[in-house]
């Protein structure tokens, strides 16, 4: 989609789910930076909100914030059977389905995503950082990852348009 149209219904739910969860575009845009500022010398705050935009317009992306912010959801109300209730709920460190679901996302942009993405999801930068947070009753076993791979793509995207000095195709 581009500027002269409409979001899909599934696009605008998916962007409302993150801001339910108390994630911005704004957190992920600053996310982006931490991944990019050392390698764009004038690197603006406005190109990362872009790319971020940008790269929920994906169905792809779309689909996997709502499939993992469904499951935090079950998981939060404790309505998920055991034993994935308890998997999930404490992000079991071996469970690894929601880093393969972020990398349904990072895999739009192509395999830099991948290193953007291992990289943030060990700093946990940010929004990242309260999103990891167990003390806080919420689940957020995907949305964590989703939200790095959604940063990591953004990465991946202006790298890819810096690199061939244009916007590469949506």
């Amino acid at each position: 989609m581009n500027e002269n149209t409409q979001q899909s219904n599934l696009e605008a739910k998916a962007r409302q789910w993150l801001e339910e969860r108390g994630v911005s575009l704004n957190d992920i845009a600053e996310l982006v930076y931490y991944l990019q500022a050392n390698y764009h010398e004038d690197l603006k705050m406005e190109e990362c909100l872009y790319n971020v935009d940008r790269v929920l317009t994906k169905r792809e992306v779309q689909n996997a914030i709502l499939t993992g912010i469904q499951l935090d959801r079950l998981a939060e109300e404790g309505k998920l059977d055991s034993p994935l209730q308890e998997t999930i709920g404490v992000d079991e460190s071996l469970y690894g389905i929601d880093e393969v679901i972020a990398f349904s996302i990072v895999n739009v942009y192509g395999s830099i995503g991948f290193t953007n993405y291992g990289y943030i999801d060990k700093q946990k930068p940010g929004i990242l950082k309260r999103l990891n947070d167990k003390s806080t009753g919420e689940c957020h076993t995907f949305l964590d990852d989703i939200v790095g791979a959604i940063a990591a793509a953004a990465s991946s995207r202006l790298a890819h348009a810096t690199a061939d000095d244009a916007l590469i195709d949506d």
